[in-house]
């Protein structure tokens, strides 16, 4: 279950990979989650989709081990870093063009069940048996962020993009 920080403020997640080596901690809740069907998240994660919940990295704390980060293509041409175990090999997190931005394999939280993506993103790729819920939104490629993100999230992002510029 997400644990309340000890002054209170905000909950926070902790996950880790398969083999225990690395462990860590979501020290604020993700910005936003999404469910991916893009061919190419099916292809890395031999999956239908992939969920990532998107958090700065200032709250994203490893708190046991060290991941290695591999840098792998993506179909954009612009490259994907992925945090993994050095062990497992479970891939943890990843960061994309948006390098303050890490985007958690939501699956490797203790509890993932507690984060429901607000979104389906590259629909038009997604497998045919896999059924959508009506009241998540959908898309044929990716959204407006600004369009779709609540407030906070939205101050959250500005905030992050300031400090880094």
């Amino acid at each position: 279950m997400p644990i309340t920080c000890t002054d209170g403020s905000a909950e926070y997640h902790e996950g880790g990979c398969s083999c225990g080596q690395i462990r860590y901690r979501l020290k604020a809740p993700p910005l936003f989650t999404n469910c991916c069907h893009c061919t190419w998240c099916q292809r890395e994660t031999g999956s239908a989709f992939v969920i990532n919940s998107l958090i700065e990295n200032d709250y994203l704390e490893v708190v046991q081990g060290v991941p290695n980060k591999i840098e792998i293509p993506t179909l954009s041409g612009k490259s994907q870093t992925i945090a993994r175990c050095p062990n497992c090999q479970v891939a943890l997190w990843s960061h994309y063009t948006h390098k303050h931005i890490a985007f958690i394999r939501t699956g490797t939280l203790d509890y993932p069940q507690n984060i429901e993506p607000g979104a389906h993103i590259y629909i038009s790729t997604k497998q045919p048996w896999v059924k959508l819920p009506e009241t998540t939104p959908a898309f044929e490629g990716y959204y407006s962020t600004r369009e779709l993100w609540p407030e906070k999230s939205l101050e959250r992002l500005a905030a992050v993009r300031d400090k880094k510029a």
